[in-house]
């Protein structure tokens, strides 16, 4: 089955085992797992000239924070019930973000 790409996520995440979802999401978010078992893949960085992603297994119960922002892949081992916790939003006094575009950039480059 292919992985499932949303916008925005619901304030509850259900997969069954086999199903996959993709989201681009902000530094120091958190994802909570309510239960199941899933495998989450980092958004990619650079290692020197290489391009690597870490994988790492939550269990019913983890609670895992993003590093760096971008897009992450979480696949269902069982059946998942996850919330997804967005960082703390910024001060008022910080500028907004100038444009959609650069948000995406700013996701897809880790920065």
């Amino acid at each position: 089955m292919s992985p499932l790409t949303l916008d925005r996520l619901p304030d509850t995440v259900v997969l069954q085992p086999g199903e996959a979802l993709r989201a681009a999401l902000d530094p120091a978010t958190w994802l909570e797992v309510l239960e199941g078992r899933a495998l989450l893949v980092s958004p990619p960085s650079w290692f020197g000239d290489t391009v690597f992603t870490a994988k790492t297994v939550l269990n019913d119960g983890d609670v895992h924070r993003l590093e760096r922002g971008g897009w992450i892949e979480l696949s269902a081992l069982t059946p998942v019930r996850l919330r997804v916790h967005a960082p703390q939003q910024a001060p008022a006094a910080w500028p907004a973000e100038p444009r959609p575009v650069m948000r995406l950039v700013r996701l897809l480059t880790g920065s």
